[in-house]
């Protein structure tokens, strides 16, 4: 195999423990199975997965380390994710959850989790960092491509991660689903959502490297 078994073994096991650990990706799966339902749930799982595909292939072709070692790259990408992560707490308080919404009106909720999952992830430099810090410990220039190697170790990623957020969203969307038609837990839900997404933003602002 291009890849040792055992170090394969070795990081599908890091990841699931690390996948498991709360954090940015699964607080944001959660609040969007808990705004949107279970379809929006997973759609965010997917987004997130998608913007860590782009990260891989960044980090596979070395363009994620040009931006790590750019402080102003970095930087502006930081400040871009903060924006954007208030830019969604703020929506959350416009647009109250709607627990009752018809099917029609919910087609367009699971596209709208996918696209905010990709930027969500992608506008974060702390993925770029962990991504070029944990990867190339399984690479080994040695068994071949190390394009490959990082391809392969990003589909096992990004299974791993689709899987966990996934249950997260969908656990999230069908607790929603049980309390269709209470205004008071809707308005709730609205500002739990602007909340994580304002704990997101703070975290992404005020952590260091």
């Amino acid at each position: 195999m291009i890849i040792d078994p055992a170090q394969l073994l070795i990081f599908m096991m890091a990841r699931i423990a690390l996948n498991l650990t709360p954090g940015a990706d699964m607080m944001f799966c959660l609040s969007q199975g808990l705004k949107s339902g279970r379809k929006a749930g997973f759609a965010a799982s997917l987004g997130i997965a998608t913007g860590s595909v782009i990260h891989v292939l960044l980090a596979a072709f070395g363009l994620a380390a040009l931006i790590a070692a750019n402080p102003v790259a970095f930087e502006v990408l930081r400040w871009a994710g903060v924006g954007y992560l208030v830019w969604l707490a703020v929506q959350a308080l416009r647009h109250p959850v709607q627990l009752d919404l018809p099917d029609d009106a919910r087609q367009s909720e699971p596209m709208r989790a996918w696209r905010d999952g990709v930027l969500v992830n992608l506008l974060n430099p702390k993925v770029i960092v962990f991504t070029l810090a944990f990867l190339p410990q399984f690479v080994d220039p040695e068994r071949g491509s190390t394009v490959l190697q990082f391809l392969l170790l990003g589909l096992v990623l990004n299974v791993t991660v689709t899987t966990v957020n996934g249950f997260v969203g969908i656990g999230a969307g069908s607790v929603r689903g049980v309390l269709a038609g209470n205004r008071w837990i809707a308005r709730t839900l609205g500002y739990v959502s602007s909340a994580v997404f304002l704990g997101l933003a703070a975290k992404l602002a005020f952590d260091r490297r």
